[in-house]
């Protein structure tokens, strides 16, 4: 997978070096979706906030087979939603940043108490600094691809405005989807503009563009696997070395690259993983409600149980068919809340 089924920078700053807020922030229950009866129309109730598209309420089903957190594959309603057309870009997020002068976990100086007990005796000093986790290919091929270390490094300044560390730049990217950021920072901005994260289900439900109840795309471009280079930027090559770029593009691409999915939603297969507001379970599909699914109240991560994770959908371009197939509707992965990666960001939904 190259997206680690661990907390990723918590992970690496307990071998090597990361940065977080408080433990004690993890524990406040997910957004809600809204309750009242399901509006199925394909006119939406108002005007369309800009930026967005009317997401229809209807039914379809979720999850997958392919990870036992996946399953069981079950069917879910929804109620209608506008969901912002692509992932929230640099520009955007900047205006965000402009107007409240926030400032995102990647750019605070974390402390050794905001770690899990068991990881304080590895956390050095000196390691204690701002930064993210970005994706550092090796000069060689790995002899298996079990050991994420061989390819993610904690880097000291990187952070949204620097997304592969203090000597880049989001410059020429003002269209690409904002990286580096937490889920605590995604919820900020998501407040700040009126609006909230996409419950997990309202997220998978958007991705599938709408086929009913009563089938399940594998991917959102239907089941024809070769359209993935022409509809979704992946990793394409021999991973983690090599990304050929078959499909334009090494790294993030800016958004809109890719055509929109039926309901006119572009990127809800790679590109950039995005948090979604549930807490991950892996047994919640085993008994959520089939209405608006609100998540778990709490999360718990069976590798990791003193560190709850928030869920991640859609894949990015560090997907390849021969390590992750994240691009699939169905995937979910799974992050602490307060860690920062350069290939996961965000988009956002409104009542």
């Amino acid at each position: 997978m190259a997206v680690v089924p661990l907390s990723l920078s918590r992970c690496i700053l307990g071998l090597l070096s990361l940065s977080v807020l408080p433990l004690g922030t993890h524990c406040s229950p997910s957004s809600k979706p809204p309750t009242g009866p399901r509006n199925t129309s394909k006119t939406p109730p108002g005007e369309t906030p800009a930026g967005m598209v009317w997401i229809p309420g209807g039914e379809a089903l979720m999850g997958d087979n392919v990870r036992r957190e996946e399953s069981p594959v079950h069917e879910i309603a929804v109620d209608g939603f506008w969901m912002d057309a692509h992932e929230v870009t640099n520009a955007q997020f900047e205006e965000f940043v402009k107007a409240t002068g926030y400032v995102t976990t990647a750019e605070r100086v974390p402390k050794v108490e905001d770690f899990p007990e068991r990881l304080r005796p590895m956390i050095k000093a000196d390691q204690l600094k701002p930064g993210a986790v970005v994706f550092t290919p090796p000069a060689v091929a790995p002899p298996n691809l079990d050991n994420f270390l061989e390819w993610w490094r904690y880097i000291h300044g990187a952070d949204w405005r620097h997304p592969e560390g203090p000597n880049s730049s989001i410059k020429e990217r003002m269209n690409h989807p904002v990286v580096c950021v937490s889920w605590k920072d995604a919820e900020a901005y998501a407040k700040w503009a009126g609006k909230r994260l996409p419950t997990e289900a309202e997220w998978e439900y958007a991705a599938r563009g709408g086929v009913g109840p009563t089938k399940r795309n594998t991917f959102t471009w239907g089941e024809n696997g070769e359209q993935r280079v022409k509809m979704a930027n992946t990793w394409t090559g021999s991973f983690p070395v090599e990304d050929r770029a078959v499909d334009g593009f090494k790294g993030t691409a800016p958004v809109k690259s890719f055509p929109p999915n039926e309901f006119g939603l572009y990127d809800m297969a790679g590109n950039v993983w995005e948090f979604v507001a549930d807490w991950f379970h892996p047994d919640y599909f085993r008994n959520s409600p089939k209405l608006n699914p609100p998540g778990p109240t709490a999360g718990y991560d069976p590798n990791e149980p003193d560190l709850p994770k928030k869920v991640i959908k859609g894949g990015s371009f560090l997907c390849s068919p021969l390590y992750c197939t994240g691009y699939r509707p169905g995937s979910r992965m799974f992050n602490d809340p307060d860690s920062s990666a350069d290939h996961t960001g965000f988009r956002c939904v409104k009542n």
